[in-house]
């Protein structure tokens, strides 16, 4: 039941057991619906590359509650800054300070 909730509005995965939010099929059906629904994640599933990559793709924001070592994931922060530049704020400073990512990120028209 918890799993249709979350793939009709992947917010609701806040209103779930801590034990189906460290679901990773739930989790996966939450995030690729709301990415934002990575903050009810449990630190191993925020540091699951394929989990945040689906979150960051739905939702460049989700970035924020990816683990430190995906900050500094070219190709998740690249997901995430293509959406809005803003996002850069969220990468390690090393991919701050990266030309591909920096002018990815200044393609953007918000920011």
């Amino acid at each position: 039941m918890v799993l249709e909730a979350v793939r009709q509005e992947g917010w609701a995965l806040g209103y779930a057991s801590k034990e189906l939010q460290a679901d990773r099929e739930v989790m996966l059906a939450a995030v690729q619906q709301n990415g934002k629904a990575l903050c009810f994640a449990s630190p191993e599933l925020q540091a699951d590359r394929e989990v945040v990559l689906a979150a960051v793709r739905q939702e460049g924001f989700a970035l924020h509650y990816a683990s430190p070592e995906l900050h500094a994931d070219r190709e998740v922060v690249l997901e995430a800054v293509q959406q809005d530049r803003i996002f850069l704020a969220y990468a390690s400073p090393e991919l701050q300070a990266d030309r591909e990512v920096v002018l990815a990120s200044l393609q953007q028209g918000r920011g």
